[in-house]
């Protein structure tokens, strides 16, 4: 979101899960081992809010659309 560099220690993992209708939902990969291409990012709700304004989500995960990302905000404010 916010384009600096971090440690992946210190960052969130999260990945896109397809619906099947050609729909996608980002969720948080808090174990590092869900398949597919993962984007890193911050936890910190400026971080999230800054990817999803720039529509970073969709490039650094390579899809198509504006895909839900409800879950990793959930999971941002719950920390």
């Amino acid at each position: 979101g916010c384009r600096k560099r971090e440690l992946a220690v210190e960052l969130l993992r999260v990945v896109a899960v397809s619906d099947g209708n050609g729909e996608y939902a980002v969720i948080v990969d808090t174990g590092s081992s869900l398949p597919g291409r993962g984007a890193w990012l911050h936890p910190a709700a400026q971080c999230v809010q800054q990817a999803i304004r720039r529509r970073a989500f969709g490039k650094a995960l390579r899809i198509t659309g504006s895909p839900d990302t409800s879950a990793v905000v959930e999971h941002i404010e719950g920390l």
